[in-house]
């Protein structure tokens, strides 16, 4: 009955997150403040009724998170670069919650080769914003070291595991390293077409994986 309802919840953030993406150009502003958080709480009632969970730890700091992300959602929606700040505060929180999930299975992950990885994406990445970012340098430094970490960490959970829970986990904190990225250069340096669509997409895919991460 569990798996019945998390299928249903997913169809119904699959949904809902299509449609979000096809009016994301048609000026139904209304509707998409309806259907971005709607979509984010989808996600997470996937999370609540998912059964045989890694353990009810896990389950419950990805829904921690995913809450957190609801949150920044609604900050991110209110187009004031105040608001920008909270939103990206709500997402560094979520992240953190991500880590510790992961890290609940086995403890904190360290492969050498793998951080140096994540370590050379993010300095890349800072590089190419450092000039645009001004007086948000700080925020944005601080969100980029917990979003790499997060991402980090899931691919050391799969190298430990190796099964699908953690490979959602995995593929899903990828998704959320490119979505943000995307967002970041594209509000930063320079305008990348249909940057919108791929954001969102990209990041409910990750939220979507996360979640179902949580089913052993």
């Amino acid at each position: 009955m569990c798996r019945m309802f998390a299928n249903i919840l997913t169809l119904a953030a699959l949904a809902s997150s299509l449609v979000y993406i096809a009016t994301l150009n048609s000026g139904r502003e209304r509707l998409r403040y309806m259907l971005k958080p709607l979509t984010t709480l989808l996600i997470a009632g996937i999370a609540w009724v998912i059964p045989a969970p890694i353990s009810d730890l896990y389950r419950w700091l990805v829904i921690i998170g995913l809450l957190f992300s609801l949150m920044g959602d609604i900050f991110l929606m209110l187009f004031d670069d105040r608001f920008f700040i909270l939103g990206l505060a709500s997402f560094l929180v979520a992240h953190l919650f991500y880590i510790g999930a992961y890290r609940s299975r086995d403890g904190f992950g360290f492969t050498w080769w793998l951080a140096l990885v994540y370590l050379a994406y993010g300095t890349a990445l800072l590089y190419l914003l450092w000039p645009h970012i001004g007086a948000l340098r700080i925020p944005v430094i601080a969100y980029a070291s917990v979003l790499l970490v997060m991402g980090w960490q899931a691919a050391e959970m799969w190298i430990r595991w190796s099964d699908l829970s953690a490979l959602a986990a995995m593929i899903g904190a990828v998704l959320f390293l490119f979505s943000d990225s995307t967002l970041a250069l594209n509000k930063f340096r320079a305008i990348i077409p249909q940057s919108s669509i791929i954001v969102m997409s990209t990041y409910w895919a990750a939220q979507l994986l996360i979640a179902w991460s949580v089913r052993r």
